[in-house]
């Protein structure tokens, strides 16, 4: 028995590395050089926003970008496979002298993929090309480095019949953006240090792959931990280590423990937020019709929008006296729809957003205490966080680019001062000849600030961004031409125009 064992090891063995990939094979390298030019205060909204962190900001700015890239799907005949990139940036008037914009490993076996590095991720279940973009894992901020375990694709359960299917990941990564954190907000605000990221997510997908209907329900999560926060105050710097133990590994992935700033009243460690979302496909000969929902949380009552408020205080003590919940409306919500048309290249892509922000739970947040046993939990401050540097990344927001980013702060805090809002934004792309495409992105929205510094009126922004790329692989083999013109009107953007031309060579 030993023996049939030790030669069927060795045999699949053999058979695996006999498979061995060639790792040039499949490779590709581009590089690329791109300007921004504009008056106003800043460079047009959609001529930055969903470009992993890519583009500044700054009314003028450039950068000069090469990378090499091997997919580990090359060949799905293989059992397994390997993956990788190198993308790096010399930026002009950026955040940086010089970018690692992605620098990763992959290898897969069979569906699932192990990705070490920093690696540009896509959204999930919106148009990466036209949506505004997820409320979680968006697309607007640079990645940072992480050790990934995912299924990319869906992976159709045994014993379904192929009616139901998942996909998902699993990560644990760190922030780079230490030097910018201390030299953008010190003597100004709140900064942190050496923080730790840990996300997860999954997707199921109910209906059969090649059926016209089928619906994908998915949960995303992500909690920020570790670290030292820097907190300003008038006598200088409070300076607050955040717990870096097993404990705390532990807490970041299943909830639970306590920030040494709590007192009395315990929350989650670190923080925690995420959301639930929703897609409905139908597809037809002619079109690919989408319905999709985004729910954003920060916390447990938004999450389930249900909250515990049966305390009572006994024996010195607040105790759980009564089976008593508060139920809070579905209010702040993400919903869009999206159209692909298969025999209209003109017209080819379409999606329509609304996004409403304003309630996060409502404008009351009450701790329980002994003469006010009630608890309330509202002002949830939607990517804020006392004890971390909110849900951004080198002041880019790791989510929808529609909370407007700390990075454009004149006071130069690193706080998102407008997460009240409601918003409408629409896309469309095309192809109207071969080696012509284009896209245009538009939106429209309403901030109120924050609860706790709230605009006095209303501010309103208005801005659209319209692109073209060009494939002139006949006045060279890979060369493409991309113009882009934007411009921005209102209070809270303010008045902005500019264009963006960008020369690309792939091979």
């Amino acid at each position: 028995m030993k023996k049939a064992l030790f030669t069927l090891f060795i045999t699949t063995s053999l058979s695996t590395f006999a498979q061995s990939p060639d790792w040039g094979k499949g490779a590709s390298f581009f590089v690329e050089n791109s300007g921004t030019f504009s008056d106003g205060s800043h460079a047009p909204f959609w001529l930055t926003a969903n470009r992993y962190g890519l583009s500044s900001v700054e009314r003028n700015s450039g950068y000069v970008r090469g990378g090499v890239f091997r997919s580990a799907m090359n060949d799905s005949t293989r059992r397994w496979d390997i993956g990788y990139g190198a993308d790096f940036v010399v930026p002009i008037n950026h955040t940086s002298d010089l970018a690692v914009q992605q620098l990763y490993a992959d290898v897969r076996w069979l569906k699932g993929v192990l990705t070490i590095g920093q690696k540009q991720q896509p959204m999930q279940l919106k148009n990466n090309e036209l949506s505004s973009g997820s409320q979680t894992f968006g697309i607007n901020a640079r990645p940072y480095p992480e050790v990934r375990l995912a299924l990319p694709d869906y992976w159709e359960i045994p014993g379904t019949k192929g009616f139901l299917s998942f996909k998902g990941h699993i990560a644990l990564g760190m922030y780079t953006d230490n030097r910018f954190q201390e030299y953008r907000a010190r003597g100004f605000g709140d900064y942190d240090q050496d923080v730790l990221m840990h996300t997860k997510a999954g997707y199921f997908r109910v209906g059969k792959k090649e059926k016209p209907f089928n619906a994908e329900l998915g949960l995303e999560i992500a909690s920020q931990f570790g670290g030292t926060h820097y907190q300003y105050t008038n006598a200088g710097y409070l300076v607050t280590k955040n717990g870096r133990s097993l404990k705390s590994f532990w807490h970041a992935f299943a909830g639970g423990g306590s920030d040494s700033t709590d007192g009395a009243t315990r929350n989650n460690e670190g923080n925690m937020l995420g959301s639930w979302v929703l897609r409905l496909n139908y597809d037809t000969k002619a079109a690919k019709y989408g319905l999709y929902a985004d729910h954003f949380f920060e916390d447990h009552s938004a999450m389930f929008h249900l909250d515990y408020d049966g305390y009572a205080y006994e024996d010195g003590q607040m105790k759980k006296k009564k089976h008593r919940y508060l139920l809070y409306p579905l209010k702040d919500i993400m919903l869009g729809a999206d159209v692909h048309l298969k025999q209209f290249p003109w017209i080819s892509d379409a999606v329509v957003e609304y996004i409403y922000t304003k309630y996060q739970s409502g404008p009351v947040y009450s701790e329980r205490t002994p003469q006010i046993p009630d608890h309330i939990g509202g002002m949830d401050n939607y990517y804020n966080n006392a004890i971390a540097p909110g849900w951004q990344h080198w002041g880019q927001t790791l989510g929808n680019p529609l909370y407007l980013s700390p990075i454009y702060n004149e006071d130069r805090q690193l706080q998102f001062q407008c997460n009240r809002f409601v918003a409408w934004h629409i896309g469309i792309a095309g192809q109207p000849c071969k080696n012509l495409h284009y896209r245009l992105r538009a939106s429209w929205q309403e901030g109120l600030g924050t609860y706790d510094r709230p605009y006095c009126n209303p501010k309103r922004n208005v801005s659209l961004g319209f692109e073209t790329n060009y494939n002139a692989s006949q006045l060279c083999k890979g060369l493409s031409i991309g113009a882009a013109f934007g411009f921005d009107r209102g209070e809270l953007m303010g008045d902005n125009t500019g264009g963006m031309l960008t020369l690309r060579l792939e091979r």
